[in-house]
């Protein structure tokens, strides 16, 4: 079963593509329907990177915990005639919790550019899960998923941050009063 996403966002491929890898941007999704806490001592990392195992503690509304998950992170790009298409797959499993009861996770985000729009980013979002439970959780993953779509839509111009351009600014400002 799926639960597919696909719409621009206001932000660069770049900053979206950023934005995937950040822990914090990640679990800022779900809020403040959903937390992602750590489970390590050493808390969550800087960025996700390929090859990262990385158990976290799901809690709904701050008080009913949902189980715990473990992200697996891995990437690719693909080049299709529109241009270079980013793909952040997380392919961990629910380990605890109600979606525990699911075989399959598969959630794959794809960043691409917009066709004369340098600000502004393709956002494709692709949930695969399977298994016996999987009817049953699908419709309340679905609703999830259009509240993550929302968030995403919301929270991307934010995400637009380029700390190099700011740094350069920086420099030349000093330059300038020097």
């Amino acid at each position: 079963m799926r639960v597919l996403l696909k719409f621009i966002i206001d932000c660069d491929p770049d900053a979206a593509w950023r934005a995937l890898h950040s822990p914090r941007a990640v679990s800022e999704l779900y809020g403040p329907m959903v937390d992602m806490e750590p489970m390590a001592p050493e808390g969550l990392p800087t960025t996700f990177s390929p090859g990262d195992d990385i158990p976290v503690q799901l809690t709904a509304l701050g008080a009913i915990p949902l189980g715990r998950q473990l992200i697996h992170a891995s990437e690719r790009v693909v080049d299709e005639p529109a241009g270079r298409v980013r793909i952040f797959r997380d392919s961990g499993i629910p380990l605890t919790g109600p979606l525990a009861a699911l075989d399959v996770w598969d959630h794959q985000m794809a960043v691409s550019p917009v066709p004369g729009r340098p600000d502004q980013a393709l956002w494709r979002d692709r949930l695969v899960i399977g298994g016996a439970a999987a009817p049953a959780l699908w419709p309340m993953l679905w609703t999830v998923w259009q509240w993550r779509g929302a968030r995403i839509r919301a929270l991307a111009p934010t995400w637009a941050h380029d700390p190099a351009s700011d740094r350069a600014s920086d420099e030349a400002s000093a330059d300038d009063e020097g």
